[in-house]
């Protein structure tokens, strides 16, 4: 099976993030899948986020931003990989 790239755009300090984290540890460990954070300072093409962190990505389309929503984050995982 092919599983989604997940990735969490993060900035330091920022207690949304660590909410995310949270979410994403907890979701993707219950469908089996992983996912990757990103700092916004890793790259000068990030800073469009800066205002909207933590961002949500999955295979590189915004899905969510400020708040990841537990319940929509499973269903956007679980329902393109059901078969």
């Amino acid at each position: 099976m092919n599983h989604p790239k997940i990735e969490l755009i993060t900035n330091v300090g920022c207690h949304l993030c660590a909410d995310a984290r949270d979410v994403l540890d907890q979701v993707t460990g219950e469908v089996g899948m992983t996912w990757d954070e990103i700092p916004l300072q890793s790259s000068p093409e990030l800073a469009q986020h800066a205002d909207e962190v933590p961002v949500l990505r999955i295979n590189g389309v915004v899905r969510d931003f400020w708040v990841i929503d537990p319940d929509r984050l499973r269903r956007l995982l679980t329902e393109r990989h059901e078969s």
